[in-house]
């Protein structure tokens, strides 16, 4: 039998993997070719930090694959035909993709791979259930989460997969390195399949119990930390999901919260697989003609953190900073810039994408669709959220807007969401609020109004 290759994605690990048991199983004794393709037009799209994370993701993956995985980069429609040519597979294993960019680049590769009797294998996907698999009694996509979250723990999916037994590798195969880190190599969360197992099991024992009264508090470690290694595949969910059920306490709020979290992950996705235009595009058309701004002065302020309202400002900067932000936040500083600043979200998202090291388009796109007002379940327009009263809310001593901005470290308490009202706030070089918060409220309303209907 012919050897398989084994494409990796968004799956950047070795336990439950279906795709590898398929090529596995493909090879009928034969070997497996574990490849990565760097490709440039996503490399050279992402941030420091996740260049940085998928870089420490590759090596550990490589380990985990005793030193057998060959990294190309290149278009892949070019570089994977190539590989299989290199190794004469007549076949290629992939986690099945759902996102647009993803299923257009591997209908690119299938037909290349086509003209030399080579086919491309699906096998599995990055969700607990695949995106477009479950629709309404009407056999519609679903358009609310509570309805979808219902269908989808009533569909349930399988148990974790196996790793296969006699894994074979390819040793005869060229790797590229990988491209090199510009600038200042952030300092990030250790990556990679045995990292996001080992904070996983932390999780499991310290966090979950208490998930669903701390997630919202982004100044407590009250979040699983998982999402960049979810993002990458280094854990699947499938694998948490199967741990949360036998937990002990599995029954109680802070496992079935989770358990929700995850759920509306897969939800977007879903969305995305019937509305691929949803990913730049508003989903609902209620909101069409909307008068928005163009990113400005205001915008450039929003994305250094420095808008004069310390919530958002320490959100941004943490994102700058990790390229990661607490959700609490994320919801926070996009009300800001959507209903404050009157920008509309595509530019936030573009921004989020190109920072956040969990970028995933599904969940990013269709989380600032809910704070615009146009997505799935969204947040009314006319919601606006005040980023004073949501600091003090979920950040009510300031620890969270004291680490992540230094000039108000001296303010003390939760007065440090106020420093207008403090003397001497201003004297380390904090700035002063770009714009009146009820003045823009009252615009975003007024413009609402204009378009209602």
């Amino acid at each position: 039998m012919p050897d398989t290759v084994l494409w990796l994605r968004r799956d950047l690990r070795l336990a439950d993997l279906p795709a590898l048991g398929a090529a596995h199983e493909a090879a009928d004794g034969s070997s497996v070719l574990p490849l990565f393709v760097l490709d440039r037009r996503l490399w050279d799209g992402a941030g420091a930090v996740r260049r940085a994370w998928l870089n420490a993701s590759l090596r550990a993956l490589d380990s985990r694959y005793d030193g057998a995985l060959v990294v190309r980069v290149g278009d892949p429609a070019q570089v994977v035909p190539e590989v299989a040519r290199e190794v004469g597979a007549t076949s290629v294993h992939v986690s099945a993709e759902s996102t647009p960019f993803g299923r257009r680049r591997d209908e690119a590769v299938r037909r290349a791979l086509g003209e030399q009797d080579c086919a491309l294998e699906a096998t599995g996907t990055a969700y607990a259930v695949g995106p477009g698999t479950l629709t309404t009694g009407g056999g519609t996509p679903y358009q609310v989460f509570t309805p979808f979250s219902r269908a989808w723990r009533a569909h349930g999916w399988p148990q974790p997969a196996p790793v296969p037994k006699q894994l074979r590798w390819v040793r005869r195969v060229e790797s590229q390195d990988l491209p090199l880190l510009d600038g200042e190599v952030p300092d990030l969360p250790p990556a990679g399949e045995e990292a996001a197992l080992e904070r996983w099991h932390a999780f499991l024992e310290d966090g979950l119990a208490d998930y669903a009264d701390t997630r919202d508090r982004p100044d407590l470690a009250g979040t699983s930390g998982l999402s960049a290694h979810l993002k990458f595949g280094e854990v699947h969910p499938r694998t948490l999901l199967a741990d949360v059920a036998v937990h002990p306490d599995h029954r109680k709020a802070g496992p079935q919260t989770f358990v929700t979290e995850l759920a509306w992950r897969e939800f977007y996705a879903d969305v995305l697989w019937h509305r691929p235009d949803s990913a730049w595009a508003d989903l609902k058309p209620s909101l069409k003609g909307m008068a928005y701004d163009e990113p400005g002065e205001g915008f450039e302020a929003w994305k250094a953190g420095r808008t004069g309202y310390p919530m958002v400002d320490a959100g941004m900067r943490q994102l700058l900073a990790e390229g990661w932000m607490h959700n609490r936040v994320r919801m926070i500083v996009a009300s800001f810039l959507v209903k404050d600043l009157h920008v509309w979200w595509p530019h936030g998202a573009r921004h989020f994408m190109a920072h956040l090291c969990d970028g995933d388009i599904a969940s990013n796109s269709h989380g600032w669709q809910w704070a615009a007002g146009t997505g799935t379940d969204a947040s009314p327009y006319f919601r606006v959220f005040n980023p004073v009263t949501q600091g003090r809310k979920f950040d009510p001593d300031g620890d969270y807007v004291r680490r992540y901005v230094p000039e108000l470290a001296h303010v003390r308490g939760g007065a440090v969401h106020e420093p207008w009202k403090v003397d001497g706030a201003y004297d380390h070089g904090y700035p002063e609020p770009i714009l009146d918060h009820a003045e823009a409220r009252e615009e975003a309303l007024r413009r609402y109004e204009a378009v209602k209907g």
